[in-house]
């Protein structure tokens, strides 16, 4: 690691070499980097194997240089690596940065100093929802002409352009930046915010007791705060901390709320009147997504831009332009059957149940399609993750799991996904483990039927999407 952060006049003094370049976190970050004009380049282990080439094609045309990950990328003391801080040490990008002695970064101990150089930072933070709030969010600052630079885990559709498909990021010229932060490596102690926003507290990769200390340090690390008090772990967190704008769909506690019984929730959209509490003001919110966890997600977008400065009725108008993220409740599209194929992120408890409520919220059968995204979080929260499968589908749903992602490595493999569909079962739930994702393919395909809605579920592969769209062309 290395022992000193680079200030942003440092940036674009020396190369920079990423290892898992692709990576949902690290392609972002990467972006970012060049666009403030540092050079840039990169491995990645899909890359090597083949997967997602139009990614890579499009990271190639963008100007950044890509190597096999062999080490060969690695040519120059004077280049900074970047990679995970859970990257083992035999990957030969490491090894050979070690012989030359090259800085090394963690993607978190980066973005946290670019973060932190910025005037005026807003982060996001919770279990769950952080990419679609931070996406809101980036597009409230953007069309309020704050011109920010945006962080996000995922791609912001309103951000994507012919030269820029896979628009994870955005650079900015305005002093505001806008970044979703991470408990689960604990990076997010290392971010000093104008504003923070929470958005929940639940099980995900830490326990409970670590996650509070986490979220409580987060919410004071800032002079202004945005806590979802709907949540009652958020709720107690926030208790005691300064200049906190309280927001939330049911409780009474919220300054920032929704007016009882406007909601209108539709398969593909949602609206609702928002309060603001502290003068009476009402505002009309459409959002061209569904389910009320998204609603909530707008509340918190809307909150954390009130306490950066921006008007609620000019946030509220700007969500009724926002396109949504890839890979959050995405509709691929429905086949002349009348078959539903949706893609989406859920991979913790948290998140798939938001998912499932939402489908089970309107008439049809759902097959839910989940690749687990580790052994290791399949061994941490497979009992919660089984109960919400098995608690939010009914007897004439199904669902199907392939075994869990694993690209390499040591970890334990000896508890699969098998484990998680005898809990389903012993839960009342119907399940069943088919270890091909190819294999789960052809399974779906025998079972739909019109009406059904398949949603394919699952986080650390982007081949999960074209796993639905070949879904969608198979029963077209």
């Amino acid at each position: 690691m290395m022992t000193s952060t680079p200030s942003p006049t440092d940036l674009t003094t020396h190369p920079w070499f990423f290892c898992g370049i692709g990576g949902s976190g690290m392609l972002p970050l990467a972006s970012i980097l060049k666009g403030v004009g540092a050079e840039v380049a990169g491995s990645d282990r899909s890359f090597d194997q083949g997967r997602t080439p139009e990614k890579f094609a499009a990271l190639e045309r963008q100007g950044f240089r890509l190597f096999p990950q062999d080490g060969s990328g690695i040519v120059s003391a004077n280049q900074t690596l970047v990679a995970s801080a859970a990257i083992e040490d035999t990957v030969p990008e490491v090894v050979r940065a070690g012989q030359l002695g090259c800085p090394r970064m963690t993607r978190a101990e980066l973005l946290s100093a670019l973060f932190n150089a910025a005037p005026f930072g807003i982060a996001v933070g919770g279990t769950s929802g952080k990419s679609t709030v931070t996406g809101m969010l980036g597009w409230i600052m953007h069309a309020a002409g704050r011109d920010p630079t945006i962080m996000n885990g995922a791609v912001m559709k309103n951000f994507v352009s012919p030269d820029v498909p896979f628009a994870s990021a955005r650079v900015g010229k305005g002093d505001v930046f806008v970044s979703e932060v991470d408990e689960s490596d604990g990076s997010i102690a290392l971010y000093r915010p104008a504003v923070s926003v929470l958005l929940n507290v639940s099980l995900d990769h830490k326990s409970m007791e670590e996650l509070r200390v986490l979220f409580r340090d987060f919410i004071g690390a800032a002079p202004h705060a945005a806590v979802n008090v709907d949540d009652e772990e958020a709720r107690t967190l926030a208790q005691g901390a300064a200049d906190v704008l309280p927001f939330g769909i049911d409780s009474p506690d919220a300054l920032l709320g929704i007016e009882p019984g406007s909601i209108a929730d539709g398969p593909t959209a949602i609206s609702a009147t928002v309060i603001d509490r502290r003068d009476g003001a009402q505002h009309a919110l459409r959002l061209t997504m569904p389910g009320r966890h998204n609603l909530a997600n707008a509340l918190a977008a809307v909150a954390g831009a009130a306490a950066a400065g921006v008007p609620v009725n000019q946030a509220v108008e700007a969500l009724d332009s926002f396109a949504g993220m890839a890979r959050r409740f995405d509709i691929v599209g429905t086949s002349p059957a009348g078959t539903t194929v949706i893609d989406d992120f859920g991979h913790n408890p948290e998140k798939c149940a938001a998912t499932l409520r939402t489908l089970k919220s309107h008439p049809g059968r759902v097959i839910a399609f989940f690749q687990p995204h580790g052994y290791g979080p399949l061994r941490q929260m497979g009992h919660e993750l089984a109960e919400v499968f098995a608690d939010l589908l009914g007897p004439e749903d199904i669902t199907i799991l392939c075994d869990p992602v694993y690209f390499g490595g040591t970890v334990d493999r000896s508890e699969g996904s098998e484990r998680i569909v005898r809990l389903i079962e012993q839960s009342g739930g119907k399940a069943e483990h088919v270890p091909s994702r190819e294999e789960c393919g052809n399974r779906i395909v025998a079972l739909a039927r019109s009406g059904d809605r398949i949603v394919v579920m699952g986080a650390r592969d982007d081949t999960l999407t074209q796993f639905a769209k070949g879904i969608l062309a198979r029963l077209d």
